[in-house]
């Protein structure tokens, strides 16, 4: 019995050195897999403006057959679950697109989402959209439509990161954020035409309409494309209007203008010239190599009854059926179909030289959508006109960047992560 207590005691005290060293080996391996998961640490607003996800951190590659969907042949349907983020949640929607704000009481219009005929859309996941654009600059270039882009999207990343107000001009048009825990930098570029134009004067007198020069491209945006590593192009609403267009510094033409001796040329053909101008320079800048280039197609405006000053309105707070589009479109799709054509165009060439091009094709899914407008719910400086160009936030143009996060990661080839 004696010579058992004695080999016990023996065998604490070797065991003890042997307890200690297990222990210290598993603490520094706690260390080591914590240093090299920094994703899973939880980063707090105080220190980098940092919130954390409710997301998942999973990963799966995406289906082979959603691959080869075409995302923008579809129909809204009911969503119960309603947008990620709310006009009080995102503290960066401007005030005349905060419709709720100017007392817009239906709320139907933001629980619908865009169902594609072929395959589910994701919904957006802002971890995943910020992973794949880390250390990357985004631009967004065009008219205030694209600007209205550009809002939905800071409202959807700011679910996942506080972004920092970097930079913005005296007219606030042109705006520059950063996501520092993902290095990622967003700007909006404004420019009416994408290419060169000046108010046009008569007797001293602005008209409202533009000198337009179709084969100029617009220096607002040009000299940055260097830093940008995806470009979303967009105008259309601007071309709507009486302007006189130039090429090699001659009038060639105008729209709308009814003038003896110049030939109305129409909104088509200047669209056409205008983005045939802005993809060429991006194929011929030797600076600007691997960029992404995005068309995102013409936005219809969905005025009833009138127009923008005569009355016009938009107080339709449900979608409408894919059947129930009159016209086919008619004008819109017109214009949406001389954008496609260009951008393939351009891709075409593109594929030769190592650059991208792809397309964000909204314009059948915002027909559906007269419903999401601000109409008469904005900070209305001219009271009683209606706002049916832009789109309320949150709202249906959410969707313009589900389809953006979608092309990228088909682009970049980065599998999606789960929610």
């Amino acid at each position: 019995m004696l010579l058992f207590r004695q080999q016990e005691k023996i065998f604490i005290l070797l065991s003890r050195p042997l307890l200690l060293i297990c222990s210290v080996c598993f603490t520094i391996l706690l260390i080591f897999y914590a240093l090299r998961a920094p994703d899973s640490i939880n980063f707090t607003a105080k220190n980098v403006g940092y919130v954390p996800s409710n997301s998942s951190s999973s990963l799966h590659p995406p289906a082979k057959e959603d691959e080869k969907c075409n995302l923008f042949k579809g129909r809204w349907i009911w969503d119960e679950k309603g947008p990620l983020y709310t006009n009080f949640s995102c503290k960066t929607i401007p005030d005349k697109k905060n419709c709720f704000l100017h007392e817009r009481m239906d709320k139907d219009f933001v629980h619908w989402r865009w169902k594609p005929d072929e395959c589910e859309l994701p919904v957006f996941d802002p971890r995943s959209f910020l992973s794949i654009a880390r250390g990357k600059t985004m631009a967004f270039i065009g008219d205030s439509v694209s600007r209205n882009q550009m809002e939905s999207l800071l409202c959807l990343l700011s679910t996942e990161e506080t972004p920092k107000d970097v930079y913005k001009d005296a007219k606030d048009r042109f705006r520059t954020w950063h996501f520092p825990h993902y290095n990622f930098t967003m700007m909006s570029l404004w420019s009416r035409f994408l290419v060169t134009s000046s108010q046009t004067i008569v007797n001293g007198s602005v008209t409202g309409g533009f000198d337009v020069h179709l084969d100029k491209v617009d220096d607002n945006w040009a000299p940055k494309l260097p830093v940008v590593d995806y470009a979303i192009f967009s105008d259309a609403q601007w071309f709507l209007r009486q302007n006189y267009l130039y090429e090699g510094g001659n009038l060639i033409g105008c729209i709308y203008c009814q003038e003896p001796n110049v030939t109305d040329l129409g909104p088509g053909l200047a669209i056409q010239r205008a983005f045939r101008t802005a993809f060429k320079y991006i194929n011929d800048c030797k600076n600007c190599f691997g960029i992404l280039t995005l068309l995102r197609t013409i936005s219809p405006s969905q005025f009833e009854n009138g127009t923008w000053k005569t009355g016009g309105s938009c107080v339709r707070t449900s979608p409408l059926a894919p059947e129930e589009i009159q016209d086919a479109g008619g004008a819109d799709m017109e214009y949406r179909n001389i954008q496609m054509a260009e951008i393939e165009s351009a891709r075409k060439r593109g594929e030769k030289i190592g650059n991208r091009f792809d397309v964000l094709d909204v314009t059948g899914a915002m027909l559906m959508r007269p419903d999401g407008h601000p109409g008469l719910h904005w900070r209305n400086k001219k009271k009683g006109y209606s706002d049916c160009v832009h789109w309320c936030l949150p709202g249906p143009i959410d969707v313009w960047n589900e389809f953006l996060l979608e092309v990228l990661r088909r682009q970049s080839h980065f599998p999606l992560r789960s929610r």
